[in-house]
């Protein structure tokens, strides 16, 4: 897949201009979404990340359509725990809700930034050492184990707070303890200090670097091109804001959910070291030969595994909790 340096300006291009835009209309006027508007939104983004799936299939060619439908579809799955992850931040430091979506579209804005970096890097690191896959499949298979560990223990999870790295730099940072509006840093008795709306953000943006271990390697498990993995974050990102907004109290009701991710990265994990396997050079395994035993998997296998597994789990977390809220009342 040859992707010109032209496409790629433009893509960020484009992307930037979506953002900043998104950001000013967001400062002018700072509220609270409400289900209709971030519904609507919710629906654009949805619709782009869809329509560039053809446009993806008619300038390269339905294999990577196929790999980019994947990979947006694994990204916006996980985004999903992000949300979980965003709400516990938000809780934590006692975010005004009317600030809660211009911080989130700053952090998306990180997000994105820091992704973009992590993709470059992930792919010279795997066009050089093709081991690298190895160590993606054997860490996403980590995080699945650990995902599901997680979830049976959530309500020990929940109460520890989000970044003990925001405690290190509140030693260091002149904090105050209010908010005052949207300003990040405000004169108090003649010197500068900050507020609380800082280390949210720090807060945001280290849980997105850890949160991006997971998710960068899982797309590189559909696809090999930088380009489609970039796509894919960003359009899954974009409409990370509004989803927040829209799911709202129905994130309590999706419990099972990390059980269906978790099954995803395992999956992915396994069709890492399926592939590694394929492409061996290590010589400690098969005395550094290809080892073709099990055929590779196929990304449209791969999708149809993702859909699957996000349908029945999101039905199956919608119907225990239907029942149990039936059975208090």
């Amino acid at each position: 897949m040859q992707v010109d340096l032209w496409v790629w300006a433009v893509t960020i291009a484009v992307l930037g201009v979506i953002l900043v835009t998104d950001f000013v209309v967001q400062l002018r006027r700072p509220h609270e979404p409400t289900f209709r508007e971030s519904a609507i939104q919710v629906s654009v983004y949805i619709s782009l990340a869809l329509i560039f799936t053809f446009v993806v299939g008619g300038v390269w060619g339905p294999r990577y359509a196929a790999e980019y439908i994947a990979g947006w579809v694994t990204e916006y799955s996980l985004s999903v725990d992000n949300i979980f992850v965003f709400l516990i931040i938000f809780t934590q430091f006692a975010v005004p809700k009317r600030l809660r979506s211009q911080v989130l579209l700053i952090g998306i804005a990180i997000a994105l930034i820091l992704r973009f970096i992590f993709i470059i890097l992930g792919a010279a690191f795997i066009e050089r050492f093709s081991w690298a896959f190895y160590v993606f499949g054997a860490f996403l298979i980590f995080t699945a184990i650990k995902l599901v560990l997680e979830t049976f223990h959530k309500g020990k999870e929940d109460s520890k707070e989000p970044g003990g790295m925001t405690k290190f730099i509140s030693r260091f940072i002149p904090t105050t303890t209010e908010y005052h509006d949207d300003k990040y840093r405000i004169k108090q008795n003649g010197k500068w200090v900050y507020t609380p709306l800082l280390l949210v953000m720090i807060s945001i943006g280290f849980t997105d670097i850890l949160f991006a271990l997971d998710s960068i390697p899982a797309v590189y498990g559909l696809t090999n091109e930088p380009y489609i993995v970039f796509v894919a974050n960003a359009f899954a990102l974009l409409g990370l804001r509004q989803l927040y907004f829209l799911l709202g109290g129905l994130m309590e009701r999706l419990k099972y959910l990390s059980i269906g991710l978790s099954i995803i990265l395992a999956w992915i994990g396994v069709k890492l070291v399926v592939h590694a396997l394929h492409k061996n050079e290590l010589p400690f395994i098969n005395g550094g030969k290809h080892v073709e035993i099990i055929p590779e998997i196929s990304t449209e296998l791969s999708l149809a595994v993702i859909i699957i597994t996000l349908v029945i789990t999101t039905i199956w977390s919608l119907a225990v909790t239907g029942k149990n809220s039936k059975q208090k009342a």
